[in-house]
């Protein structure tokens, strides 16, 4: 496990990172998934990605598993990577935008 001021950085870089509250993830992560005659259950819609950013978003600090740090720094480093403050993306750019809400990132918010 990480050390306490290194976890609490990645903590507080997490939650600029994840701009979705945890509903709106789940909500995004049901609509992305549902098909046209069916949708899936709600604790099992998006990817093993999203799911995971899902339950972290509703744990302590103090209740993370490695595995929750493993995926905390890999969201942290996805976001950095494709959302650049300079290029943010168009409202037309919306696979981009789709993928990055997949782990709770809306890079057309402030």
């Amino acid at each position: 496990m990480t050390d306490a001021l290194e976890l609490d950085a990645l903590w507080e870089e997490f939650h600029r990172a994840v701009n979705m509250t945890s509903q709106e993830l789940a909500a995004w992560l049901r609509v992305r998934d549902a098909g046209e005659s069916t949708e899936p259950l709600p604790d099992r819609a998006g990817d093993a990605t999203g799911q995971q950013v899902l339950e972290i978003l509703q744990k302590r600090r103090t209740d993370l598993t490695d595995d929750d740090v493993r995926v905390m720094y890999r969201v942290v480093d996805t976001v950095a990577a494709q959302a650049d403050e300079e290029n943010e993306p168009e409202a037309q750019d919306t696979r981009r935008r789709h993928r990055l809400m997949t782990i709770g990132h809306d890079p057309l918010r402030p």
